[in-house]
């Protein structure tokens, strides 16, 4: 089968097309005829070697899609071949061809299509879990979410507003605040003009943030961990910043905060309810018009490495997607 080949551990630009053996399918596992694919800043990561997980070489990278069920393995009864599905592969899902848990599956809701379904799991799953779960964030509270226009930013922003959130949308361009704006965020801050610490304190009027949502780190994360309110919660999503930020524990003793780590993969094996609960809401909030996937480019598998690169760069804003067939 066509795929995109990690051969060695390295940058993304040593990615190749090529071809790999089509993947076994053992019991409880189904077989999927990818079409597209989502591009995750976790794939650079992976294919560095400095994953949470380590898969063997080679393969082709890739944490998920959207396609059609060709075979199912021994023991799955909820799906069949021709059923319309988006998945959590964890790898493979830059090939022709991914096997993978049923758990990890989910039937397409009716009007989603490929594009949106790839890009779907892993961002929304991600601020669904972080802030239904994590930061139990209630109805009322105020929310500032980092790196707003990128691709799991804006599901936050999204999935904020759905729980009744007031959202603070902060981002480094007009354009990523704009696209901000549009899925509902409250207020706009662009932290490349203004001071990030005091925009967010004439915002709250001095009383600070009850959730930051942190995709980026560095010194951002910094900032926004001094705007908490009492009992302010910070979610550690990533480092698209490539700074991994140290905090100061007196400072959390003395506002009484709490720096939440989300490490939603996780969740597939450890907690696989919470898992599919995530889901099941995020469907009805998909069914309600309340979220609206952004896509902002799709390219052909030969193009992974490149997206790749302009995820890492920052230049994209939503989400990028791969068109398997493309």
């Amino acid at each position: 089968m066509r795929a995109i080949v990690c051969k060695d551990w390295g940058d993304p630009e040593t990615l190749e097309l090529g071809e790999l053996p089509e993947p076994a399918l053992g019991p409880g596992q189904v077989r999927i005829r990818m079409r597209a694919a989502g591009v995750n800043f976790a794939d650079c990561v992976l294919v560095r070697g400095q994953y949470q997980e380590k898969p063997e070489l080679p393969f082709a990278p890739g944490l998920e899609g959207a396609g059609e069920i060709m075979e199912v393995g021994d023991g799955v009864t909820e799906f069949k071949p021709g059923d319309r599905v988006m998945a959590v592969v964890s790898t493979g899902a830059y090939a022709e061809q991914a096997v993978c848990e049923a758990t990890t599956v989910f039937h397409m809701p009716d009007g989603m299509d490929n594009a949106t379904a790839a890009a779907f799991p892993v961002a929304y799953g991600t601020s669904h879990l972080a802030l239904v779960h994590r930061a139990k964030l209630k109805a009322g509270e105020t929310v500032l979410v980092l790196g707003a226009g990128g691709g799991v930013g804006l599901t936050a922003v999204e999935c904020a507003k759905a729980m009744g959130a007031t959202v603070i949308a902060a981002a480094s361009t007009p354009e990523k605040l704009e696209l901000a704006r549009a899925r509902g965020a409250d207020h706009l801050i662009n932290y490349t003009e203004e001071d990030l610490r005091g925009a967010l304190r004439k915002i709250t009027d001095g009383n600070g943030v009850d959730v930051v949502y942190d995709p980026v780190g560095g010194e951002l994360a910094q900032t926004a961990m001094r705007s908490l309110a009492w009992s302010g919660r910070l979610l550690v999503i990533g480092f698209a910043s490539g700074d991994v930020p140290q905090f100061p524990s007196n400072y959390l003793l003395v506002k009484n905060i709490s720096i939440v780590g989300v490490y939603w993969g996780a969740y597939r094996t450890r907690e696989p309810e919470t898992f599919r609960a995530g889901f099941a809401e995020l469907a009805e909030w998909w069914a309600a018009g309340k979220l609206k996937p952004h896509v902002s480019q799709v390219l052909p598998l030969a193009d992974v490495a490149k997206a790749l690169a302009m995820l890492e760069g920052r230049q994209a804003t939503g989400r990028l997607v791969i068109d398997i067939d493309g």
